[in-house]
C-alpha cells in the first residue's frame, strides 16, 4: 500500500528503493561494511567510557559491544537474518544495541559543545557571505559551506582527526571542482530562473554542519522568498541533530540573525520531525503528518543532506519535485567505488520529472 501523500514527494513511489547498495547481492560491499562496522564498535565503546561517569558504564558498554558483534557475526553467516541487508540496516542495528544498554544519546554532551562553538561563529560567517560582491558567488560559497559543514560527522572514520578543526579547514579538505557529481552550475542556473515556494530540508549533523553549513543556506533561501521546513530526526543517532535540539538551536540563532528571527515569527521557517530514528532516510517511513504538511505548504524543492540521507540512501531516488542531494564522501572505499578520491563531493541538482 502506498504511504499516504508520498506521491507528492516521490516520483513513482511504488518503484522507490531507499538503499543505494544491496549488501546481499554485492559480496565485496557486504564484506567491507560488516568488517568496518565491527571495527567501529571499539570507537563507540571508547566514546561511551570517556564521556560517561555512570559506574555501570563499563558493563553496559561491554554488553553493547557483544550485542552488536553477535548481530554482525550472524549477518556474515546469514545476510538475510534481519531482512534486506543494507548500510541503513547495519546502522539501525547499532543504534538498537546502544539503546538496549541505556545509551540513548551517546553524543549528547558532544553535540551541545559543538553547537555552542558553531553558534559563536555564526554572525561572522553570515557577514562574510553577505560581503561577497555578487549573487552567484554567494551561492557558490553557501553550497561549499554546506559541504564543508557536512565533514563534521562522528559516524565517519575518515574525519575523526579533523573534528577539532573549524569550517575553514574543512573547506580546504573537500574535493576541488569539478566534483565527482557536479550539479552546482545547474543549480545556480535554476536559481536565476525560479524562486521556489517552499523547501523541505532533511538535515544531518549537529554543530558546524547545521549551524554554519545549513543555516546560512536556509537564510539565503528565505531572503529569496522561499519558506523552509527543516526536517530532523525524531530520535538521537550518532551526532545527528534531533528536531528538539534544532528548535533550541534556531531560537539561539534567531537572536543573532534578524532574517531567521522574522521567518520563525511568521511561520516561514519551521522545524519538523522526519520520524526517523537512525542516520539514514527511508522516505516511506516519514510521518503522515509531515507528508500532509509538505503538500499543504506546497513544497517544490527537497534538499537531502549528508551521507546517510543522500548517499547510503536516496542517491538514485527520483523525487516528485526539484531536488538537491548534497554530501561529502567520508569513506575511502565508498569514494573509490563511486570513482573518486576520499572527500569527493556529491552535489546533485535535479529538476522535477516532466514525464506523466
Amino acid at each position: 500500500m502506498e504511504h499516504f501523500g508520498l506521491s507528492h514527494i516521490l516520483y513513482q513511489p511504488d518503484k522507490y528503493t531507499p538503499d543505494t547498495l544491496n549488501l546481499v547481492a554485492d559480496e565485496e560491499a557486504r564484506e567491507y561494511w560488516l568488517n568496518t562496522c565491527e571495527k567501529l564498535v571499539e570507537k563507540y565503546v571508547n566514546f561511551a567510557l570517556t564521556n560517561n561517569e555512570d559506574p555501570t558504564v563499563e558493563i553496559r558498554a561491554l554488553k553493547f559491544k557483544t550485542c552488536y558483534v553477535e548481530a554482525l557475526k550472524e549477518l556474515k553467516i546469514n545476510p538475510l537474518a534481519h531482512g534486506q541487508l543494507t548500510i541503513r540496516l547495519l546502522l539501525d542495528i547499532n543504534e538498537t544495541c546502544l539503546r538496549s544498554q541505556g545509551f540513548f544519546d551517546l553524543w549528547k554532551q558532544q553535540k551541545k559543545y559543538e553547537n555552542e562553538g558553531a553558534l559563536a561563529a555564526l554572525s561572522s560567517r553570515l557577514a562574510e557571505i553577505d560581503a561577497l560582491p555578487d549573487n552567484r558567488q554567494r551561492w557558490i560559497e553557501l553550497g561549499k559551506g554546506v559541504l564543508a559543514g557536512n565533514m563534521f560527522d562522528w559516524g565517519a572514520q575518515a574525519v575523526t582527526d579533523i573534528l577539532d578543526c573549524g569550517l575553514y579547514e574543512a573547506l580546504q579538505k573537500i574535493q576541488k571542482r569539478p566534483w565527482l557529481y557536479d550539479g552546482l552550475d545547474k543549480w545556480l542556473d535554476k536559481l536565476e530562473k525560479t524562486v521556489h515556494h517552499c523547501a523541505a530540508v532533511f538535515v544531518d549533523n549537529s554543530g558546524v554542519d547545521i549551524v554554519l553549513g545549513i543555516l546560512p543556506f536556509v537564510r539565503a533561501l528565505l531572503l529569496r522568498g522561499t519558506s523552509v521546513m527543516l526536517c530532523a530526526n525524531e530520535w538521537p543517532a550518532l551526532n545527528d541533530v534531533t528536531y528538539m535540539e534544532l528548535e533550541e538551536i534556531l531560537q539561539r540563532a534567531s537572536l543573532l540573525c534578524p532574517v531567521l528571527s522574522a521567518a520563525l515569527a511568521t511561520g516561514d521557517l519551521v522545524v519538523r520531525s522526519s520520524g526517523q530514528r537512525g542516520p539514514c532516510l527511508d522516505l516511506r517511513t516519514i510521518g503522515v503528518g509531515l507528508c500532509t504538511e509538505m503538500k499543504v505548504r506546497g513544497v517544490d524543492l527537497i534538499i537531502l543532506e549528508g551521507m546517510g540521507r543522500a548517499l547510503h540512501t536516496n542517491l538514485n531516488a527520483r523525487l516528485a519535485v526539484d531536488s538537491l542531494k548534497l554530501a561529502v564522501v567520508k569513506n575511502a572505499w565508498l569514494a573509490q567505488r563511486l570513482g573518486g578520491p576520499l572527500f569527493s563531493v556529491i552535489f546533485i541538482y535535479e529538476d522535477k520529472p516532466t514525464e506523466t
